[in-house]
């Protein structure tokens, strides 16, 4: 039998001595993933924090149930898994100096790398390779810090962040709320968005009419990212109380970009070539608990307050919140059948079958 040094393998599994090696996959611990899911999801990009919230204090996040620790140097923004491999300590509870992590229990340093560069208790002694941290690719992009769990920086040349080059257009105003929690699944959070047929019901106090019920018939296709639907009526995206100030003929056409598995853009022409982008990136803490964050920016009045912005959406997410976390199954369901569907379903439709394509179970969850 060959003796392995496991202290040598390298970040790709891969032995100096060239011995072939088969090296276990560590899922999360208590991962509430089916396993061939898990890896499915982990490949994409997803938000965990706002930049406004990274500073030289490390902060806690959990994404696909990996808890994860995110802190800023001179050098930039890292990303590790947060836990001391001394004595299992979350190193969010530490702090920051220079570029160093420093574990808050007996003082570890580890560097941006992920090594452990000094063992305050014993500053002489030989520190072995194994001490050293699980780091993630970083993307700083629309006010939020974004990561990978297995996937890398680009993938043939194309950077998988989704496509919200409004953000930094300097005609546009941007807009960033708080972030949503929710305790659903993440695909649930995502069909909600992309669904018209819910207008006249769930947010009637917000945008919506009952009077107002008929989805017109609306197309659908796919795209190299995912799917893009566009839905063209008389259903206003003003306040009510506002709604005066579009014509009364005005149709109002909303754009859905999809970016599988759980972010999509959504474009609303306003009157006057006015537009309204919203980022709906549904970040998966765990199989059913969810966090939203929800980039948005304009191209029209910018000159007004913005709190009655926040309240507005505040309040649209709440609304939708209040049904999302009541749907059971809670997962949602990829197979078909499982559940009915009519022709104002066609983007719900093609989403699951999107997930679908990815190699997602039927449920897509444990």
């Amino acid at each position: 039998m060959t003796m392995i040094d496991t202290d040598r393998i390298n970040a790709d599994g891969v032995n100096p001595d060239g011995v072939n090696l088969v090296v276990p996959k560590v899922y999360p611990r208590g991962c509430t993933f089916a396993a061939s899911d898990w890896d499915a999801l982990a490949a994409f990009w997803y938000p965990i924090a706002f930049s406004r919230e990274v500073t030289n204090q490390p902060i806690s996040a959990t994404l696909l149930d990996q808890r994860l620790v995110i802190w800023r140097t001179a050098s930039g923004i890292f990303i590790a898994n947060d836990i001391c491999l001394h004595r299992g300590v979350p190193l969010s509870m530490g702090h920051v100096d220079g570029e160093h992590l420093i574990c808050k229990y007996h003082g570890f340093h580890y560097s941006t790398d992920g090594r452990c560069v000094l063992v305050p208790a014993d500053p002489n002694a030989s520190i072995p390779a194994k001490l050293c941290l699980k780091t993630y690719p970083v993307k700083e992009a629309y006010g939020l810090i974004w990561t990978t769990l297995t996937g890398t920086g680009d993938r043939n040349g194309e950077d998988f962040l989704p496509d919200f080059h409004e953000w930094n257009n300097p005609n546009y105003q941007q807009i960033l709320p708080e972030v949503t929690d929710l305790n659903a699944a993440a695909g649930r959070q995502m069909e909600g968005f992309l669904d018209v047929a819910h207008f006249a019901w769930v947010h009637t106090n917000t945008f919506g009419y009952r009077n107002n019920p008929i989805v017109p018939q609306y197309e659908v296709r796919k795209t190299h990212r995912g799917i893009r639907a566009e839905y063209l009526s008389t259903v206003s995206n003003l306040p009510k109380g506002l709604q005066d100030r579009a014509p009364a003929d005005f149709k109002w056409l909303r754009v859905f970009e999809v970016f599988l598995p759980f972010t999509a853009k959504l474009t609303v022409h306003f009157p006057n070539d006015g537009r309204l982008c919203i980022l709906n990136a549904a970040s998966p803490v765990s199989a059913r608990k969810t966090r939203v964050f929800c980039p948005i920016c304009r191209n029209f009045d910018q000159d007004l307050p913005l709190e009655p912005v926040y309240e507005f959406n505040y309040q649209v997410f709440a609304e939708d919140k209040a049904v999302v976390e009541a749907q059971y199954p809670e997962d949602l369901p990829l197979e078909l059948r499982a559940e009915s569907h009519i022709r104002a379903d066609q983007t719900s439709i093609a989403y699951r079958k999107g997930l679908s394509g990815l190699g997602l179970g039927a449920a897509y969850t444990a």
